[in-house]
C-alpha cells in the first residue's frame, strides 16, 4: 500500500450561517482524517486454518501401567501430549514455505499493528456468562456480539489464555494454578470451546473488520508432559527449561518434598548453600509472588524421580513466578525452549487464524551469574531482548504482531520495543491515571508522560488499557527500582524515586483500600485488586455498595469515561474489559472465600458479567465466577439508549477513528494552572495539531491551555464541530469542562 501524500483539509471559507444561525467557518466539516490517510484501504486479509496438527485424543484414555519413567508406554504417551512434539510438527509443514518470506520483519512497526487493530476488547473466559450450553469462544465468535462490538468501535478480541493449562501428574491432569497462564498444550482447553470454534472466531471477527489475538507464554510452561519428560531426563526435554541436575552425593544441601507434593521451594538458605556449590546462580533481583512460607526464592526441587532409563534423579528448576511454572531457557544447546515457543506461535497465526499475540511474561528471558556477589542478573538481560526480536520477527514474517505485557521499567520497554514485540502494555501511566483519579491531582501523570518521553518511549507503542485480569498494578518499577536515586519533584518538594514511589503507593492504599474502599484489597506487593468502577466509587466517597443511587451511577460513569478519553484520546491502542463495558464492582468477598484464602485478592475483581444479557437467570459463570453487580446493563441494552455508557464510549471511539488519534504522535503535557487538569498535544500524521484536555477532578473549571507545540489558529470541538477559541499570541486558549469532563480539540491553521 503507498503512502498517501500529507494533505490539509480545504479551509473554511465564507461568512455565510448554518439553518442555526451559526457562522459556517464555525463549524468543523466533515472530513474524515482517517479517509485522508487511509484512502481505498482494501478490507483486512486473515489467514485461513490450513494447517492441522493430525487427530491428537486431547484427553486420552488413562491406560493400567505404573505413571513412572521406567514404562515406556508412560513416556511415549507424554511424548504425545508435549508441546515440544507438535511444535516440531508444525514447523516441519512450514520449512521452505514461500509464506515464510511473504513480509519484512526486522523491525517493530506499532502503527502498521494500530492499523490491524487499534481499539481492543481484552476477555477473560472464567468470568464471561454465555447462553446456555453455549461455550466461551462460541460467545466470542457471535454475531450479535460483533454486532455490538461493531457499533461500539471494537475491532480486535484479545481471548485471554484458552489452550489447557496446569499440570500432569501421572496420567492425571491438574488444574491451572495461575488462571491458565500455566500452558501445558497447544490444544483448547474443552471448557472454553473448541480449535474449530476458534477458527470460526477469526473468521467472523474478519467479516466485521476485526482481529483475534492470542497468548503465547515464552518465559514459562506449566508442569505439564513436557516438564515431566524434563524430569524422566529425555531427549531434549530438559533443555527446555533452567533445570539443574543434582548429583546424588549433594542431595543433602536440597530440602525434602513433603508426601504427596511434588516440588518444595527453596528457602534462601538452601538457595544460598546451592549457590555457593556451584549448582544453581542463587538469589534473582526480586522475587515476583513472595510469600513467606510459600515462596521465598525463585528455586523450587523435586523429589527423587526414576528417569527414562530408572536413574534416580532429584533436580532444581527456576521459576519466576509459580512453583508450577517452570521458566523456559533461552540459551541451552539444544534450543528446545525456543523451538516450543516458535512452534506455539505459529500454531495459533498459521493453523488457527489468529492475527497478533500477546507475549506473556517476555521480560524474563535471560538470566546470568553475577560477577560481583550481588543478585543475578535476570530483568533488561540482552538475551531477553534476543529473544523478543527473534519472537517478533518470526511473527512479523507471517503477517502478525505482537504485544508484551510485563511490568517492567521504562528503559527496559524502550529496548524490548526497539527489536521485538510492536506494542507495549501501558504499564508506563496506567498506575498514574488511577492515581489522577484518586487523588483529583495530575500532577504525577503528567511527570510520568514527560518521564517517558524522556525516555525515548512512543505513546503509539503502548496499549493503554482500564481493567484487565489482573490487579491495579503500582510497583512503579520505573522510579522503585532502575531510578531509586534520583531526584524528582512532586506535591512542592524533591523525593528520590524510590521515595516518591511509596508515597504513590501508600496514598493509593489510602484513597482506595480500608475505610475508604472496603470492597477493595491490596494484593502482595504489586498492586490492589479492584474495577474499574470501584476505583471510581472510592474516589467519590462510596463504602457501601448498597447505598448507590441513580445519581451516583450517573456520577461513576461520567468519570469512567474521562478515563476512557484519557485512553482512547492519545497515540496507541485503547484497549477495555467487559467488566468496563458494564461497570461491574467487585465481588463480596465471602462469595470467592476459598479463592482468596491463599492470598490472591484478585478474584475479587474477576466477577462474572454478560456481555449480550442472553442469561439473566445464571448466578455465576459456567467456570463458577459469582456474578458481579454491574451498573451499566448488557450491550444490547445500552445502545439502545444514546446514554448510556456504551453508546457514550462510540461517540469517543468515533472521534479517535475519525481523526487518527491512534497513529498521532504526543508532542508536549505542558504545565496547567488547575491541579486537576491534563493537557495532551498530539500531532496527527496529516500534519495538523489535535489536543486532549481533561478534567480529573470533581468539580467544574475555567482552564487554559498554553503549550509552545500549539500553531497559531482556531480551536475546534471534534464531539460539537464547533469553534471553541482562537489561539492567542503566547500559544493558547480557554476551555471550560465539566466535573469529569474531557475535550478532543483540533487547530485548524491559517491559510497562506
Amino acid at each position: 500500500m503507498s503512502t498517501p501524500k500529507n494533505t490539509t483539509p480545504e479551509p473554511l471559507q465564507g461568512d455565510d450561517v448554518n439553518a442555526e444561525g451559526v457562522p459556517l467557518e464555525e463549524i468543523l466539516p466533515e472530513i474524515s482524517f482517517e479517509q485522508q490517510r487511509f484512502a481505498a484501504r482494501p478490507p483486512m486479509v486473515r489467514p485461513r486454518a490450513t494447517r492441522h496438527r493430525g487427530g491428537r485424543d486431547a484427553s486420552p484414555l488413562t491406560p493400567p501401567f505404573e505413571a513412572d519413567g521406567r514404562n515406556h508406554a508412560y513416556v511415549e504417551w507424554l511424548e504425545g501430549q508435549s508441546m515440544l512434539h507438535d511444535a516440531t510438527t508444525v514447523a516441519r509443514q512450514l520449512a521452505g514455505s514461500h509464506q515464510m518470506w511473504a513480509n519484512p520483519f526486522a523491525a517493530p512497526d506499532p502503527r502498521a499493528a494500530l492499523q490491524t487493530a487499534s481499539v481492543w476488547f481484552t476477555a477473560y473466559p472464567l468470568s464471561m456468562i454465555n447462553e446456555p450450553g453455549q461455550s466461551f469462544l462460541g460467545a466470542l465468535g457471535s454475531e450479535a456480539l460483533w454486532e455490538a462490538f461493531e457499533q461500539v468501535g471494537i475491532d480486535a478480541v484479545h481471548t485471554g489464555p484458552v489452550k489447557l493449562a496446569g499440570g500432569v501428574t501421572g496420567w492425571k491432569p491438574t488444574p491451572s494454578v495461575d488462571g491458565h497462564f500455566d500452558r501445558i498444550s497447544m490444544a483448547m482447553d474443552p471448557v472454553f470451546g473448541t480449535e474449530a470454534e476458534f477458527r470460526e472466531m477469526c473468521e467472523n471477527a474478519s467479516k466485521h473488520g476485526g482481529t483475534i489475538i492470542d497468548d503465547i507464554i515464552p518465559a514459562h510452561t506449566g508442569k505439564g508432559a513436557d516438564f515431566r519428560l524434563a524430569t524422566l531426563n529425555y531427549r531434549d526435554y530438559p533443555g527446555i527449561y533452567h533445570m539443574i541436575d543434582i548429583p546424588e552425593h549433594a542431595w543433602h544441601l536440597l530440602p525434602e518434598v513433603p508426601v504427596g507434593e511434588d516440588s518444595v521451594n527453596l528457602d534462601p538458605m538452601h538457595e544460598r548453600a546451592l549457590a555457593e556449590a556451584g549448582f544453581i546462580i542463587g538469589e534473582m533481583q526480586r522475587v515476583i509472588f513472595y510469600e513467606p512460607g510459600v515462596k521465598e526464592t525463585n528455586w523450587s526441587c523435586t523429589p527423587e524421580v526414576y528417569d527414562h532409563k530408572g536413574v534416580k534423579r532429584r533436580w532444581v528448576y527456576l521459576h519466576y513466578f509459580k512453583e508450577g511454572q517452570p521458566s523456559i531457557n533461552w540459551l541451552d544447546p539444544t534450543f528446545a525452549g525456543m523451538r516450543l515457543v516458535m512452534g506455539d506461535a505459529l500454531h495459533s497465526l498459521l493453523d488457527l487464524g489468529s492475527g497478533g499475540l500477546r507475549l506473556d511474561a517476555n521480560g524474563f528471558l535471560g538470566v546470568e551469574k553475577s560477577t560481583d556477589q550481588a543478585a543475578a542478573w535476570s530483568e533488561g538481560h540482552p538475551l531477553s531482548q534476543a529473544a523478543n526480536q527473534l519472537i517478533g520477527s518470526m511473527v512479523r514474517k507471517v503477517g502478525g504482531f505482537t504485544f508484551q505485557e510485563m511490568n517492567l521499567g521504562m528503559d527496559d520497554i524502550r529496548n524490548t520495543s526497539a527489536v521485538g514485540p510492536d506494542l507495549s502494555y501501558d504499564f508506563v501511566t496506567r498506575p498514574a491515571y488511577q492515581y489522577a483519579m484518586a487523588t483529583g491531582d495530575s500532577e504525577f501523570l503528567r511527570l510520568t508522560l514527560r518521564e517517558a518521553a524522556a525516555t525515548g518511549i512512543d505513546q503509539a507503542s503502548l496499549v493503554h488499557a482500564l481493567q484487565n485480569h489482573d490487579e491495579l498494578t503500582y510497583e512503579l518499577v520505573h522510579f522503585a527500582n532502575n531510578h531509586k536515586d534520583e531526584t524528582y519533584h512532586l506535591d512542592g518538594k524533591d523525593w528520590t524515586g524510590a521515595d516518591m514511589s511509596e508515597h504513590i503507593r501508600e496514598t493509593m492504599r489510602q484513597k482506595l483500600t480500608g475505610n475508604a474502599g472496603p470492597y477493595n484489597a491490596v494484593f502482595t506487593q504489586n498492586g490492589i485488586a479492584c474495577t474499574t468502577a470501584s476505583i471510581i466509587t472510592a474516589t467519590l466517597g462510596i463504602t457501601d455498595f448498597d447505598e448507590i443511587t441513580d445519581a451516583d451511577v450517573k456520577r461513576i460513569m461520567q468519570a469512567h469515561l474521562l478515563l476512557c478519553m484519557y485512553n482512547a484520546w492519545q497515540p496507541g491502542v485503547f484497549a477495555l474489559s467487559g467488566w468496563d463495558l458494564v461497570g461491574a464492582l467487585p465481588v463480596p468477598r465471602e462469595q470467592v472465600k476459598q479463592l482468596v484464602s491463599t492470598g490472591d485478592t484478585r478474584w475479587l475483581e474477576r466477577g462474572a458479567y454478560d456481555l449480550l444479557g442472553s442469561n439473566p437467570e445464571a448466578e455465576s459463570s459456567s467456570s463458577g465466577m459469582p456474578r458481579a453487580r454491574c451498573l451499566y446493563g448488557s450491550l444490547p441494552e445500552q445502545l439502545g439508549n444514546q446514554n448510556s455508557f456504551a453508546s457514550r464510549l462510540a461517540q469517543i471511539l468515533k472521534i479517535r477513528k475519525r481523526n487518527g488519534i491512534a497513529s498521532a504522535a504526543l508532542v508536549d503535557v505542558p504545565e496547567v494552572a488547575h491541579k486537576s487538569l491534563l493537557v495532551l498535544v498530539n500531532k496527527l500524521e496529516i500534519g495538523a495539531t489535535q489536543v486532549t484536555v481533561l478534567n480529573f477532578g470533581a468539580e467544574k473549571i475555567q482552564g487554559r491551555v498554553q503549550s509552545h507545540k500549539i500553531p497559531a489558529g482556531r480551536v475546534f470541538d471534534l464531539s460539537a464541530r464547533r469553534k471553541v477559541d482562537n489561539v492567542d499570541d503566547l500559544g493558547g486558549f480557554h476551555v471550560s469542562l465539566p466535573p469529569f469532563g474531557g475535550m478532543a480539540l483540533i487547530v485548524r491553521e491559517p491559510t497562506a
